[in-house]
């Protein structure tokens, strides 16, 4: 199972965001025209990330702003955000695995442990990395361009 690209999208939404905040007035349009998406979807992310206490958006034209430090939103504080995986499970099991089958009545057994640290180790990195992090190597390709 892929992790939804409302992940990436609120990742590029916040380096944007940064990057034109003194230059634009950063509105659900502008961001829109960067990430190449329609916005509606901007503005349903944004509406996430302003219930996660990470974004504040003025109503109409009045832009948005990020409302905590960088280096103390990581990029777990951005995935738990915007809901990128169903019921918090990365992986999703097949529903009916044969019950006759020694493998089928075993598979849950034989991997959910397994698949559950894999999950919360890929958690555990995102929560090592920050939006500082990845602004930081934004700024380094930008300027090399």
């Amino acid at each position: 199972m892929q992790i939804s690209s409302r992940f990436t999208i609120a990742v590029h939404v916040l380096i944007c965001i940064e990057t034109f905040k003194n230059d634009h007035k950063v509105t659900s349009e502008f961001l829109a025209s960067s990430v190449n998406a329609n916005p509606v979807v901007i503005r349903r992310l944004l509406q996430q990330l302003k219930k996660a206490g990470i974004v504040s958006v003025t109503r109409g034209s009045g832009g948005t702003d990020i409302e905590k430090p960088l280096h103390e939103i990581t990029l777990f504080d951005v995935y738990d955000a915007v809901e990128c995986v169903e019921d918090g499970g990365l992986f999703h099991f097949h529903e009916n695995p044969n019950p006759l089958c020694p493998v089928g009545k075993n598979i849950h057994s034989i991997l959910d442990t397994r698949l559950e640290q894999i999950q919360k180790a890929m958690e555990h990195e995102m929560k090592s990395v920050t939006i500082q992090d990845i602004i930081n190597d934004s700024q380094k390709i930008i300027s090399l361009q």
